[in-house]
């Protein structure tokens, strides 16, 4: 087996389709995301991805290579140990450096054996992944005509148009942003047009436990999969699922096994959704959906703003676990381009085919990383949390100040911090 023995780390940044809002903020007409490439003494490569970049994460990531350096990429019970140790997590945080890295590992390990990354996992149940369709409002671009939907007419057509050209069956409305009245009124509005297929509203748990009873009870009688993260915290969301009678969910308050563990005890949310970031590596989402399977909650495939890599590690996840009731997350349809070798993974019937290659199955275009490296250097990063169409405004959650639906364009300069 080949020898972990050198460990690099790429910002990019990719442009969106349109700027995409969301109960915290915005997305800036970009993903900002941080390639991770670990060399085996074989001379083959794998890859991993995280969430955000610049110099401080590549630092992070480039401050582990003691830990890698002869490490057989194999061996991914040593390595969760000696990355992100439960004693050591007292005093740093590397979850989400670790999922990176486990990522690339898989692929190296899956690369030098001709075994596929699902296949180390115990082996594929589908050969195809579904996806909701993840709506999302948003700011103009002048650029490429698209965006600048908020009123429940825009929103269906965009969606209309989406199902159209990907073939999604399952929509879900990202909301928060707009005041809940707006929400429910779009969310039916989806409804009425979509009468065959899922429905999902996700306002990333903004609402205070009483509000989201409302907003829930109002929509209980549509085509809801589930509702996503209504409210913060496992106690809230356990009140809300007293009131409202849909299957709730989250990736916010349930992301490690401490969680999961009080989660299941108490009866306190319906579905998981996994993150191949979020929970520490793909093999962490796998392990978690298999104690999910064992207990009969439901599991699927979370989305933090992937783009192919990490994308292809969804998959795998999404092809080995033995109860995938839903269709996955995926901000990859609003990216208008990706980094990896033949460009996009395509869409067919609203699902991505699980890659047929050895490890994660997808190559990084070389010249597309040093391409998207340059764009970031241009236009840097900016910051999530903040909306860029109202310069004095913060998530303050206690005293939610919603954004005017008739507000469509937003000036993408970072404010001054």
């Amino acid at each position: 087996m080949t020898r972990i023995v050198d460990l690099k780390a790429y910002t990019v940044a990719v442009p969106l389709e349109a700027p995409l809002r969301h109960s915290n903020g915005a997305h800036w007409g970009r993903f900002v995301r941080t390639i991770v490439e670990v060399v085996g003494d074989n001379g083959l490569s794998g890859f991993g991805e995280m969430g955000g970049g610049g110099a401080s994460a590549e630092a992070a990531i480039l401050a582990l290579k003691p830990y890698l350096e002869g490490h057989d990429p194999l061996q991914l019970e040593q390595m969760r140990w000696k990355i992100m140790n439960p004693v050591g997590s007292l005093y740093n945080n590397r979850v989400q450096l670790h999922a990176a890295l486990e990522m690339a590992s898989i692929d190296l390990a899956g690369k030098t054996l001709g075994l596929r990354a699902c296949d180390l996992l115990g082996g594929a149940l589908r050969e195809d992944v579904p996806f909701a369709s993840y709506i999302f409002y948003r700011y103009e671009n002048s650029e490429t005509g698209k965006g600048g939907e908020t009123n429940a007419d825009e929103i269906v057509a965009h969606a209309k148009a989406l199902k159209q050209q990907y073939g999604f069956r399952t929509h879900k409305l990202k909301g928060g942003h707009f005041a809940p009245d707006h929400d429910v009124e779009v969310f039916r509005a989806l409804a009425e047009a979509f009468p065959e297929d899922g429905l999902r509203l996700d306002p990333n748990s903004v609402w205070s436990v009483e509000e989201a009873i409302r907003v829930g009870q109002a929509i209980e009688g549509l085509n809801n999969e589930y509702f996503e993260d209504p409210t913060w915290g496992l106690e809230g969301m356990r009140r809300v699922r007293q009131f409202v009678r849909i299957p709730t969910a989250t990736n916010a308050v349930v992301v490690n096994f401490e969680q999961l563990a009080q989660c299941i005890r108490h009866d306190l949310v319906d579905v998981i959704l996994l993150d191949t970031t979020f929970w520490g590596g793909l093999r962490q989402a796998h392990k978690a959906g298999q104690v999910l399977e064992t207990f009969q909650y439901g599991a699927a495939v979370h989305s933090s703003g992937e783009l192919g890599v990490q994308l292809a590690s969804m998959l795998h996840l999404g092809a080995a676990l033995p109860n995938l009731s839903f269709a996955a997350d995926a901000h990859y349809h609003h990216l208008s381009d990706d980094i990896i070798t033949g460009g996009k993974l395509r869409y067919r019937d609203g699902a991505i085919a699980v890659p047929e290659g050895p490890g994660l199955g997808v190559e990084v275009d070389r010249d597309k990383l040093a391409e998207y490296g340059e764009y970031y250097k241009r236009v840097g990063g900016y910051p999530y949390d903040r909306d860029p169409a109202r310069a004095d405004w913060y998530s303050v959650f206690p005293e939610r100040r919603y954004a005017d639906p008739s507000v469509k364009t937003a000036s993408l300069t970072i404010p001054e911090t």
